[in-house]
């Protein structure tokens, strides 16, 4: 019996939809890997990269920040960042002037963060671990350690 797929050819001869259409890849909850680019306070799961599925121009993971912890400074480079909120009260502290920012989140909420933006993510519950979902603008999971909010941050020249 013939697959219909089978009997579509493009001009370069390559058979089905394999000439026009790209695959579609499901990575699945439990297979996220801890592979990734890592901020103390903090641990980042991979899902959507280059690196697991091939994607070029989207990184998409998922961040758990425990009980009582606070992550280690940082920002991600040229990514964009979104973030939604899936479990828990995560706050997102960035610095304007001279004084803290701190955003106070619930599920069901998103934060974006800008290019270059040095932040944190804080958990202040003493018995609830923060779980947010995190998409990225970039192929990689980029992610740069700082000693503070106020650290220098490089951009490139534009």
């Amino acid at each position: 019996m013939s697959d219909a797929r089978d009997d579509a050819k493009d001009t370069d001869g390559a058979s089905g939809t394999a000439a026009w259409h790209g695959r579609i890849e499901h990575v699945r909850g439990d297979a996220l890997t801890g592979d990734t680019a890592q901020t103390s306070g903090m641990r980042r799961l991979e899902a959507v990269s280059g690196r697991t599925v091939g994607s070029e121009r989207l990184w998409m993971g998922r961040t758990h920040v425990g009980p009582a912890t606070g992550s280690g400074d940082h920002h991600h480079g040229e990514a964009e960042t979104a973030i939604y909120v899936v479990s828990g009260h995560p706050v997102f502290v960035f610095a304007e002037g001279d004084r803290e920012v701190r955003i106070e989140t619930a599920p069901g909420d998103y934060v974006f963060v800008p290019p270059y933006v040095p932040h944190r993510e804080e958990n202040p519950s003493p018995d609830e671990e923060a779980v947010v979902v995190i998409a990225r603008s970039t192929q990689e999971g980029i992610v740069v350690n700082l000693p503070s909010l106020w650290a220098e941050v490089e951009r490139p020249a534009e």
